[in-house]
């Protein structure tokens, strides 16, 4: 008789248990991947960038409704703002905190709900601003304000604005071009803060409710801010009950600095992607959004 041992044989059921364990730690495995993937975007869009998304029409001619953008977290620090979906509440902490510089298009939330604007830096700490029949007067002085060509922004019917068509305020500047494309053609100026930082403004109505607004001191740690469309934006100069800032924005109130635009839809686009590349509007895709410096001293004054 051999000494040889038959092997053990594995039962059916045998197999079936381990095979279930092992896809239980297969599960386990993805699912801590998947959150660590989710972490790690959170902490990116936090800490470093986030995309942004323009609905409205209160910084034209700088951004068109559709515009997606770059918005920058650290050039002033973080705070209870930087954090996506504003998970963190609210407080008066800034950490390695900076002040932005005239001109900077920052991302103020609202005083009292959790919502992102989008509006540029017109005033630092310190400063007093007045605004008077739409111009600006900061620190006694009016800045600088010329008058320019018309800015030229395509007529998009398809582009709606909480479900009205987004540039019917400009229907008066109204024009066809000789191949028959329809365009708009507002008044634009060009401004130009204490810094040199210049860039254009819309301001095409008067006596309007924003109009007129102080003088006021912008006090310590805060900006005023208002967007380029001014006759459109609700901003530092409009109450809170008006949708505004309600006054200067406190800077841990600020989420970040817009950096630049990655692509732009012009509204005729649907979940269908096949619908996309015919509604990009090519020419906008990286602009940056930092403003220009003039050169010379003095450049901002009047």
């Amino acid at each position: 008789m051999n000494g040889v041992t038959e092997p053990l044989s594995v039962t059916d059921s045998e197999k079936k248990s381990s095979d279930e364990t092992e896809e239980k730690v297969n599960w386990l495995a993805e699912i801590r991947g998947l959150a660590l993937m989710l972490l790690a975007v959170l902490a990116f869009h936090s800490l470093v960038a986030k995309p942004f998304y323009i609905p409205s029409t209160s910084m034209m001619p700088a951004l068109h409704v559709g515009d997606r953008l770059v918005v920058s977290k650290y050039p002033y620090g973080w705070s209870w703002a930087s954090m996506s979906f504003h998970l963190l509440p609210r407080d008066d902490w800034r950490v390695w905190g900076s002040t932005p510089e005239y001109g900077d298009i920052v991302i103020p939330v609202h005083p009292e709900r959790d919502q992102d604007y989008i509006k540029r830096v017109i005033a630092l700490p310190g400063d007093t601003i007045e605004v008077r029949d739409g111009r600006v007067i900061l620190n006694g002085n009016p800045i600088k304000r010329e008058v320019v060509p018309s800015v030229r922004i395509p007529f998009e019917p398809e582009l709606t604005c909480e479900g009205a068509p987004c540039l019917d305020a400009f229907n008066n500047y109204k024009r066809r071009d000789a191949n028959g494309q329809e365009y708009f053609e507002p008044p634009t100026e060009r401004e130009t803060l204490p810094n040199g930082a210049t860039y254009l403004i819309i301001d095409h109505l008067t006596n309007q409710p924003n109009d007129n607004f102080g003088p006021i001191t912008v006090p310590e740690g805060e900006v005023f801010v208002m967007g380029d469309n001014r006759d459109h934006s609700a901003d530092s100069r409009a109450a809170t009950i008006n949708q505004g800032l309600g006054g200067p924005v406190p800077l841990e109130n600020i989420g970040g600095r817009a950096e630049f635009i990655t692509f732009s839809l012009d509204g005729s686009s649907s979940w269908n992607p096949l619908t996309w590349w015919g509604a990009l509007r090519g020419e906008r895709a990286w602009s940056t959004l930092r403003p220009a410096i003039a050169e010379g001293p003095n450049s901002g004054e009047e």
